[in-house]
């Protein structure tokens, strides 16, 4: 099943030009051939959905069901002995009709992931149109009806060829990022940081969730202390001497440095008492 799915854009491929050779083989038909290649059109077209079907994708149902309608839609083309135009056409356009309606559906579920969904909506919009006119009566004669299967074909190409080439880019950049076990680990702790970091308030800078909120300075005058004596440890580690003994320096009977201003007034007041 994976090897299936992993070339299911090969297939695609083949299935575009095939869809092209047939659109331009149909152009060339006599008049009186175009109602006995309707029913292998639509046997191809069963095909192409029963292998996209074994592929595994998530629409498989989808084009398993698709496929026995269409199987069952060739059948009754290839057994039909009606001498008009009426039948073909109608079994044809009732091909386009529920194929272009698959085709919106799909896109319009993956417009969100895939950036052809637009392209891929506007092909199921004309395949149903097309389909619609070749279920009414403009469409039962022999001219039309060789246009008919020649849009048939050339709409199925380009839809195939463009879905391979998505699947193409999107398995060789797969491959392109694949990761090794040591950046895999690298992405994973870093999408687990991203996690843990919660944004701030209105008004507050954001945080990490499991911060370890270390104690710091309580006061300006015990920040200065600190900063102090992590600069005397760095230059003591540079190899810089005379600062081992600062703390010396600083006469033992200093009156606590004023942290409020409060604080500050009542000093002021006491060396105006000793002056």
């Amino acid at each position: 099943m994976t090897v299936v799915r992993d070339s299911m854009w090969g297939f695609l491929l083949f299935a575009g030009v095939a869809w092209l050779a047939i659109a331009w083989s149909v152009l060339r038909l006599e008049p009186v051939d175009v109602a006995q290649v309707a029913g292998p059109v639509v046997l191809f077209g069963a095909l192409c959905e029963a292998v996209r079907a074994l592929a595994g994708t998530r629409t498989w149902w989808l084009n398993a069901g698709m496929s026995a309608l269409f199987a069952a839609t060739a059948a009754l083309l290839l057994l039909d002995q009606d001498s008009t135009y009426a039948t073909p056409a109608s079994l044809v356009g009732w091909f386009l009709m529920v194929r272009g309606a698959m085709d919106v559906a799909v896109s319009t579920m993956n417009r969100g992931a895939d950036r052809t969904w637009g392209l891929m909506l506007a092909l199921g919009v004309a395949q149903a149109a097309l389909g619609f006119y070749a279920s009414g009566p403009l469409a039962r004669a022999a001219d039309p009806m060789i246009l008919l299967l020649g849009g048939l074909g050339v709409l199925r190409a380009v839809a195939d060829l463009i879905t391979a080439l998505r699947l193409r880019e999107v398995s060789v950049r797969h491959e392109v990022l694949h990761l090794t076990p040591e950046r895999e680990a690298g992405v994973a702790g870093y999408s687990a940081g991203l996690t843990d970091f919660e944004p701030g308030q209105p008004g507050q800078p954001a945080r990490a969730k499991h911060r370890a909120d270390a104690p710091g300075p309580k006061t300006f005058h015990e920040e200065v202390l600190r900063s102090t004596k992590d600069l005397d440890a760095k230059i003591a580690q540079a190899g810089v001497t005379g600062t081992g003994a600062a703390a010396n320096r600083v006469p033992e009977d200093l009156p606590p440095v004023p942290d409020t201003p409060a604080a500050a007034a009542e000093a002021a007041m006491g060396e105006d008492k000793h002056h």
